[in-house]
């Protein structure tokens, strides 16, 4: 992916939010967790809209989401 779409602050949150304890975040640790996340994301995204043409909608709604997190089996 050429272009972030997720800011690198909140990975880290994310990171520090998973952690017990005090932990120090690499540059290269969130790079490498904002990408899988926007992958994930994408591939979310264009199961939702799937979903959401099929509903008939132009408009993707929270059950798109989750029905595609359950067809990809990301749930």
């Amino acid at each position: 992916m050429a272009k972030k779409i997720i800011p690198l602050a909140p990975v880290e949150r994310l990171i520090r939010t998973a952690s017990e304890g005090d932990i120090r975040v690499s540059e290269s640790a969130r790079s490498a967790l904002t990408e899988v996340l926007e992958r994930i994301g994408i591939k979310i995204a264009k199961e939702a809209i799937i979903e959401t043409k099929h509903a008939g909608r132009k408009t993707v709604k929270a059950e798109d989401i989750n029905r595609a997190l359950d067809i990809l089996k990301l749930d």
